[in-house]
């Protein structure tokens, strides 16, 4: 692990500096993050200490399972700072939790999926009819068997919804207690890895599989500019990122706990080291699925999308 973490802190970041050893912080930016993402590697790089604490900006990170319990420390006040999938977002803002949007990562599609056993009878989407299939609620593993099941002319109704957490689903497919498994990277790739399951679909055409970046109403209002610093940070290591696979790798498998081969089939497949502001095209995406929920009954309310997304002045 110590050595993954040096591997992220060479000098091909053009990261310099330390906190004086006399000066103790006086405020906190507190980050939430998942750990299979690009603010792991902003973590580990080390680079927003270096920027803020001389400053007296003490960062601490809190690691989260996925999206929706994100956005409930958001909403809590326990942290400033955090990214999901493209629903959990959806359903905090209509549960009027106080955030705002302002970036994203490009597209991964083909970090999501859905997997069944190897010997599974389930070759196909009709063969979903009456099945159990896990995914966590409000997840985009939530978006993608609802696009998935729609667009081949099935719906949730024709399904056995169940709710797990990330970290739960392929016991719960090895055991035999739901039939298909909607997940995402890393979960999705150390199962493939293990040989023991075959991937029905793939996200793509289905979910965008992108890093929504979030800050809280708060923060947003009184500190757009640590926002846009932190964003500039986040960025930097991005671009590190793109040209430093390998390190990228062997750090992922230290921080995770998962074979490297399977970093590696992940890592292959995934887009998120560009970044874009949530323009008119995202807004519209998000809206729709947004629409889509409400109809289905799932959305308790109404959103409009577009109030709560944060234009960062240049």
């Amino acid at each position: 692990m110590i050595q993954s973490r040096a591997i992220l802190t060479i000098s091909a970041l053009a990261l310099s500096g330390c906190m004086p050893a006399s000066r103790e912080p006086v405020e906190t930016l507190r980050i939430g993050y998942q750990k299979w993402s690009t603010f792991s590697i902003l973590k580990s790089s080390g680079e927003l200490a270096r920027s803020f604490e001389p400053r007296g900006v003490r960062i601490v990170w809190t690691e989260f399972p996925s999206g929706p319990p994100l956005l409930e420390a958001l909403n809590a006040g326990s942290i400033d700072i955090g990214h999901t999938g493209d629903s959990p977002p959806l359903f905090a803002q209509a549960a009027g939790i106080p955030f705002v949007y302002f970036a994203a990562s490009s597209a991964s599609p083909e970090s999501s999926g859905i997997l069944v056993k190897r010997e599974s009878p389930i070759h196909q989407a009709s063969d979903l009819r009456g099945r159990r299939i896990g995914f966590a609620k409000g997840t985009s593993a939530h978006t993608m068997v609802l696009r998935y099941l729609e667009g081949n002319g099935l719906s949730l109704a024709d399904i056995t919804a169940m709710y797990l957490a990330p970290a739960d689903g392929r016991g719960a497919l090895e055991s035999g207690s739901i039939d298909a498994w909607s997940a995402w990277d890393p979960y999705l790739a150390a199962a493939e890895e293990q040989g023991l399951y075959r991937k029905l679909a793939t996200g793509k055409g289905f979910v965008d599989g992108r890093e929504y970046y979030l800050a809280s109403g708060r923060m947003a209002e009184k500190e757009p500019q640590r926002l846009k610093e932190f964003l500039s940070k986040l960025e930097s290591v991005k671009t590190w990122a793109k040209a430093h696979h390998a390190e990228v790798n062997r750090f992922l498998a230290a921080e995770t706990g998962i074979p490297l081969d399977a970093v590696a089939m992940a890592e292959a497949r995934r887009n998120r080291y560009d970044t874009e502001p949530v323009g008119a095209d995202l807004i519209a995406e998000q809206q729709a699925l947004a629409d889509r929920y409400l109809q289905l009954g799932l959305l308790p309310k109404k959103i409009d999308v577009k109030t709560a997304v944060l234009v960062l002045a240049p």
